[in-house]
């Protein structure tokens, strides 16, 4: 392919056109940029079922609508994923359950669990993707300029170890108020700014640890 390599630790395939992952690219890197391309679908798996050994994998600017993170159980060490800048509407972390009975294990128990940081700015979601709890080791998750309508207090249930929350310039109107009720470490900030929020402000505050954080509020209709 036209991806540069270093012969160790960084794949740059960045701005070469490309319309698909490279069949031909090392498992053995530790960061790959795709950004700047013509990339629809990425499919963590290949069918090989090989460990990648990536720590930041970057696919922000393609042209990426749909991406199913259930398939991703051969990134056991990645720690960031950059998906900025696509047309992303379905984000999906999360499997049915299985049958009573069955054998078969879910997948999702084994998906990027070691990943710290999910990046869906300047997407299409209306929605904050279903499952983020089960990213056991997930601190910061960025998804400013969507069209995220409402946060449900599911939305970031199990997320234990969540410290830092963008939802800047969406369509938010309504927070529950339990939303962020058992986000006991977030510390950093929780960005709300330039949304049309319509309910008090209390509601939304009333459970954050205000002694160690930020909150940005400003440009909504109140």
């Amino acid at each position: 392919s036209e991806c540069q390599w270093d012969g160790e630790f960084l794949l740059n395939c960045s701005f070469t056109r490309i319309s698909t992952i490279p069949e031909d690219i090392s498992r053995t890197a530790k960061v790959a940029d795709f950004s700047y391309n013509n990339i629809k679908t990425f499919l963590c798996t290949d069918g090989r079922n090989e460990e990648w050994m990536l720590k930041h994998l970057n696919l922000s600017n393609n042209l990426i609508s749909e991406l199913f993170l259930t398939t991703c159980t051969n990134l056991p060490v990645l720690e960031t994923l950059n998906l900025n800048g696509n047309a992303i509407h379905t984000l999906t972390l999360d499997a049915p359950v299985p049958a009573p009975g069955s054998k078969t294990h879910r997948i999702v128990d084994r998906i990027l669990p070691a990943l710290k940081v999910l990046s869906v700015e300047r997407n299409n979601l209306n929605t904050v993707p279903r499952g983020l709890g089960l990213l056991q080791s997930l601190q910061t998750v960025h998804m400013s300029s969507n069209s995220i309508q409402q946060i449900d207090p599911k939305d970031f249930q199990n997320c234990s170890q969540l410290k830092d929350i963008n939802l800047q310039n969406n369509k938010i109107t309504k927070i529950h108020p339990g939303a962020f009720r058992d986000l006991n470490k977030l510390q950093v900030v929780v960005d709300l700014r330039e949304n049309p929020l319509m309910i008090p402000l209390p509601q939304i505050l009333i459970n954050l640890n205000f002694f160690q954080l930020e909150v940005y509020l400003s440009n909504n209709v109140w």
